[in-house]
């Protein structure tokens, strides 16, 4: 009876416990030993000259296989996921979002990354650096003296002279402004939203409109004395949009004419440069490129240079528009070229700003701005220096224009979309925010220490709930001892300026 109960006890209790604990064993078994990479690491990547902070977090996902996420300062990525991390065998790994071909050594992880961004070179540590908020103790500088409702966003910037500042907005209204007290002097409906800059001379107005139209007014009281057209009336644009992430998108982008000996040079949407006579509003002459002109042409002697979204870089005479040289910079050259210490500056959405040979269009330096588009036009200082924004990159650059040498850097916490103003003492710059976005950006405007690039105060603008775009995506203007810039939220403001 004894044998026959423990049988009967094997043949039932053992099976049972054995469906229990071999399911368990299986999983121990399946489990994946630690991989030694598992952990935190941080350090740097770049050139010396030019370079990031990269932060990785390494670890088992839920299916045993290594997952990692990744911080890069520069770009203002923070606890990103990095979906390509593998391990590739003898104590190397890789990762095709970055390109990333790592080796592992006791507590180092290194080796190279694919092209800007390599080398690389990281150490454990205890955490993921994080995304530094705006400092509280932060001053919020003077405040605006007087703001103006303009009726629509306000892409152009302002031109100043005589104690007037000249703006259109998206609303189709061109306005003269008093600088003492932000008043209206006049009003001219265009009709159409107005993103290009004013030009003015001692008794005329310009501006390009996109109902496809270059406008002369007369500058005392904004009568039209002509208009011209561009032809790109039926050219589409599309500003900031949080559907569209494509090249043709954030086509915020207006060109101000330009004013040489009684002839006025104006890019167009739909590809073409325009030569035309100011006094009468004739054509001169027209050439086309390759994209859209949206931005300001740059005056090289006899000649003008020029980028156009079909990342065409050139440069022509002034007298017949006939071409000089030509580079292909491969993406969309929406920054405006400058002159910058003898050299063409331009930036591009290729992540690049170029030093380019005025005389033969070679690309003497090269600046690396991690994956930003560079929709900010430089500036040269009186110390021979340049500086410029950079959208996603959040940061104004100080650099050499001889060797494209980056003296300062320095974030501003928002996107700074436009041309910085300088004085002595300051670099002024408008911040843009655009929410929801992978990166934070705040908007407002912002003055830095113009030799240090320390940040002295910051007067900020809050991101009004529904929206998607705010801030300022306008350059600021200098004149008068006043600071003016048109913001997204429809008003023109005017800070005190030193």
């Amino acid at each position: 009876m004894k044998r026959l109960a423990s049988s009967r006890w094997r043949r039932a209790v053992i099976p049972a416990a054995l469906a229990v604990l071999l399911p368990l064993r299986a999983d121990v078994a399946a489990t994946p030993a630690a991989d030694p990479v598992e952990g935190i690491w941080v350090g740097h990547m770049g050139p010396a000259a030019n370079q990031a902070m990269l932060g990785l977090a390494i670890k088992r996902d839920a299916h045993g296989e290594l997952a990692a996420k990744f911080c890069i300062d520069q770009i203002n990525y923070y606890d990103q996921p990095l979906q390509n991390f593998k391990a590739a065998g003898d104590g190397t790994y890789t990762d095709a979002t970055l390109g990333l071909h790592l080796r592992l050594d006791g507590d180092r992880l290194a080796g190279e990354a694919s092209g800007n961004y390599s080398p690389v070179d990281l150490h454990r540590a205890d955490r993921l650096p994080e995304d530094p908020p705006v400092p509280e103790t932060l001053s919020r500088g003077p405040g605006p003296r007087w703001q103006r409702k303009m009726g629509g966003p306000i892409y152009a910037p302002a031109a100043l002279r005589d104690g007037f500042a000249y703006v259109g907005a998206t609303n189709g209204v061109f306005t003269a402004v008093k600088l003492a007290d932000g008043s209206a002097a006049w009003t001219f409906a265009a009709g159409r939203p107005i993103l290009g800059g004013a030009l003015t001379t001692e008794d005329a107005v310009y501006f390009p409109c996109d109902d496809g139209r270059l406008y002369k007014l007369n500058r005392a009281d904004g009568k039209e004395v002509w208009r011209y057209e561009l032809g790109d009336a039926q050219v589409p644009r599309v500003l900031p949009d949080p559907n569209r992430r494509e090249d043709d998108a954030f086509d915020f982008a207006g060109p101000t004419p330009v004013l040489v000996d009684g002839v006025l040079y104006v890019g167009s949407g739909d590809g073409s440069l325009h030569a035309v006579d100011a006094a009468t509003g004739q054509r001169v002459w027209r050439i086309e490129t390759r994209g859209k002109l949206r931005t300001t042409v740059a005056v090289a002697g006899p000649n003008l240079a020029l980028g156009s979204d079909g990342g065409l870089i050139s440069l022509v005479e002034r007298a017949t528009g006939k071409e000089v040289w030509q580079v292909d910079a491969k993406y969309p050259a929406t920054g405006a070229p400058q002159i910058v210490g003898g050299r063409l500056v331009i930036g591009t959405r290729g992540s690049v700003l170029y030093g380019i040979n005025l005389a033969t269009g070679a690309r003497d330096w090269r600046i690396f701005f991690w994956g930003s588009w560079v929709e900010s036009s430089a500036i040269e200082g009186n110390d021979g220096l340049g500086y410029i924004g950079a959208s996603d990159l959040r940061r104004v650059t100080c650099f050499d224009p001889k060797d494209g040498r980056i003296v300062w850097r320095t974030d501003v916490f928002g996107a700074p979309w436009g041309r910085p103003v300088l004085t002595d003492k300051f670099v002024y710059v408008g911040t843009a925010d655009y929410t929801p976005y992978e990166i934070r950006h705040v908007g407002g405007v912002v003055a830095l220490d113009r030799a240090t690039g320390r940040l002295a105060w910051r007067w900020p603008l809050p991101h009004p709930p529904g929206t998607f775009c705010s801030g300022f995506a306008a350059a600021p203007a200098l004149a008068d001892g006043l600071l003016v810039i048109g913001g997204l939220d429809g008003s023109l403001y005017a800070f005190p300026g030193e």
